[in-house]
């Protein structure tokens, strides 16, 4: 699957259950929903999760960009099996950061139906995209260089080392 499909899958996904949840919130007349305390602190954390999700994000997409290409290959295409920065420490860093991005977005809008159903459902939709499609898309374009890089490193390591890893700047080449 294409990068440019998953984003597609993204743009619709996100939104539609958004709306779908903000509907349901609006129907049930939850309680939570009309509370402006609610919103407020939801606002709050949303926003600082999608503030590390941002950051995660640019920093793994840099790292990709800057030693994960050789050649003249489209963009945000890699040929390079990259185990710099955070990928010396977990093989899906940017996913790991976008793991968050359903939950920080269900915050932002203060949608308890979204927070509490549709976030854990399109984070396990993540991780399904993950073992079946990453995973083997890795090891079709890798090979045995894969299998063995992924011996040694989880799919996301949640280590102190590891999350400072990941808000390191990586500055373009």
């Amino acid at each position: 699957m294409k990068a440019t499909a998953r984003f597609i899958v993204w743009l619709i996904m996100i939104p539609l259950a958004g709306a779908l949840a903000i509907f349901l919130d609006i129907k049930h007349h939850s309680y939570l929903f009309f509370s402006p305390t609610f919103h407020i602190i939801t606002f709050i954390i949303g926003a600082l999760i999608m503030w590390a999700v941002i950051v995660i994000s640019r920093n793994t997409g840099r790292t990709l960009a800057k030693y994960g290409r050789q050649g003249d290959i489209p963009r945000m295409e890699t040929n390079v099996l990259v185990d710099k920065g955070p990928y010396a420490y977990m093989r899906h860093p940017m996913h790991f950061g976008l793991l968050f991005f359903p939950l920080a977005w269900g915050l932002i809008l203060g949608s308890p139906t979204f927070i509490f159903i549709f976030a854990p459902i399109e984070m396990l939709f993540i991780l399904l995209m993950i073992k079946l499609v990453e995973e083997p898309e890795a090891i079709r374009k890798f090979g045995q260089q894969y299998i063995d890089y992924a011996k040694d490193k989880p799919w996301f390591c949640i280590k102190k080392h590891c999350i400072k890893e990941l808000f390191k700047k990586v500055e373009k080449d």
